[in-house]
């Protein structure tokens, strides 16, 4: 009787069970819809714009993207009515566009602007997202074209550079068609062409170094302008280590000393000089000389005439203490120069230090150094290489675009109010440096019609190698 009740219960719970299924099953099907069965297609075969252009006449052929449903065009007269654009489309039988006319809202500074139009054939309805792209100049260095010729520690391109290990290379320099190579390394000074460059190879043309001597090392930093050589020693501010700065038209010639300077005569020049160099000469050979001291607080300016001719020491005191390793460039052909270094943020000054704008100290890693300004193309560019001080940081070489402002103090203001990302980040990698002595950079190639064509991005830091970037400009592009 026990086991009858049982299989009662069992069969009574296995049809409540059974019915509990229907049911969720029967509400699950009430929630999908049914298709509905429909001969209206919206397929679109062709597409154009029939009233571009100035006159409102001109025709423009669209792409369409089935994939993507996208549709674009050629870039278009910047003169168009781009409150009234017209389209002319094949489309399936009865299908159409969802507007007769359609508005792309450009506003002032606007390159492209992209709109969604619909085909329609009730009740269906297909949507596209229609991007017209301005016919306008376009500036500055594309950046994502660019060719790399690397001898630094990163492993993308050729080994470390040679005479780039132990700290016995912290000068180097760069006019375009030359890498001057400032090294106690045994293979000495050299210049290296960027032609060979380009094809990895590192052909040395050694200086002829007769004559260079004295200082606590003969050589230790330089630069190279206009196919001129400079090379300074590393002194001790005495008789017995003077400043000396060597200059070279032909490698193969000795070198002509143009300055022999015992800086201790010098009142407030400070301590030690060498361990730095920054040379801006115009195309008359005409400019100055800096030296920041060892001690960061004191810069040594010297005059220089037609690029031999070196005086008139000027000793400017920094208001801030830069460090041993710190540049002084001049920006463009103004008055205006960028002093920095590797603890200090950049400030703009004129030939004298006088201090008229000061970077945020945080706007841009406090390690970057050797900054200069760099214009091609319309465009304006911030230069600037970091030092691995530590084993937290890198040596890395970032171009920033400070197109905007009147002129660099504004560029400065307007860049440290945007998102302040690099336009171009390079990697020497590792490794830490305890005289990480930094050295950029630039020249512009030009073509036949005298237009900037391409630019050369150069630099090169102690135990970290040298880079050289050749970057064209940009282009319209369809």
């Amino acid at each position: 009787m026990k086991n009858n009740i049982l299989i009662n219960r069992y069969i009574t719970s296995m049809w409540l069970l059974c019915g509990i299924v229907a049911v969720l099953l029967s509400g699950c099907k009430d929630d999908f819809p049914e298709n509905v069965a429909s001969d209206k297609f919206t397929e679109l075969s062709t597409i154009r714009i029939t009233n571009a252009g100035a006159d409102g006449a001109t025709s423009i052929e669209g792409v369409i993207d089935e994939d993507r449903k996208t549709i674009s065009f050629p870039r278009i007269d910047p003169e168009t009515d781009f409150e009234n654009i017209q389209f002319e489309a094949v489309l399936s039988d009865g299908a159409k566009l969802d507007k007769e006319r359609y508005t792309f809202p450009f506003t002032e500074g606007d390159s492209e602007k992209t709109i969604v139009i619909k085909v329609t054939n009730a009740p269906r309805y297909k949507e596209y997202f229609v991007t017209l792209r301005l016919r306008i100049p376009v500036f500055g260095a594309d950046v994502a074209k660019r060719n790399v010729f690397d001898f630094t520690n990163n492993e993308l391109g050729n080994p470390i550079y040679e005479t780039f290990v132990s700290a016995l290379t912290r000068g180097s320099g760069f006019d375009g068609e030359h890498v001057l190579v400032v090294t106690r390394h045994v293979a000495g000074s050299h210049l290296l062409k960027v032609s060979d460059l380009r094809n990895g190879v590192a052909n040395k043309i050694p200086l002829n170094l007769s004559g260079v001597s004295q200082g606590t090392f003969a050589v230790s930093v330089g630069d190279i302008v206009n196919g001129h050589t400079y090379i300074a020693n590393l002194s001790g501010n005495t008789a017995a280590s003077p400043l000396k700065i060597y200059h070279w038209t032909d490698p193969n010639v000795a070198p002509q000393v143009i300055a022999n300077i015992n800086v201790g005569t010098i009142a407030g020049a400070g301590v030690r000089h060498g361990d730095n160099f920054t040379i801006n000469l115009d195309d008359s050979g005409n400019g100055f000389i800096f030296f920041g001291d060892n001690a960061g607080t004191k810069v040594l300016r010297l005059t220089v005439t037609n690029y031999t001719t070196v005086g008139d020491p000027l000793v400017i005191t920094s208001t801030v203490n830069v460090g041993s390793w710190s540049s002084f460039t001049r920006v463009g052909n103004t008055d205006n120069y960028l002093f920095t270094g590797h603890d200090a943020p950049i400030m703009v000054v004129n030939s004298a230090g006088a201090l008229t704008h000061t970077l945020g100290r945080t706007a841009i890693p406090i390690r970057s150094s050797a900054a200069r300004v760099v214009e091609f193309n319309g465009e304006r560019y911030l230069l600037t290489t970091t030092a691995a001080r530590t084993g937290s940081e890198g040596t890395v070489m970032y171009l920033y675009d400070i197109t905007r402002g009147a002129n660099i103090v504004d560029a400065l203001t307007a860049f440290e109010q945007s998102e302040r990302r690099p336009l171009l980040e390079y990697s020497f990698l590792g490794p830490a440096n305890t005289s990480p002595s930094t050295q950029t950079g630039w020249a512009v190639i030009k073509d036949e019609e005298g237009n900037d064509e391409t630019l050369l991005l150069y630099s090169g830091a102690s135990d970290a190698g040298f880079v050289v970037m050749e970057i064209p400009k940009k282009e319209p592009e369809d």
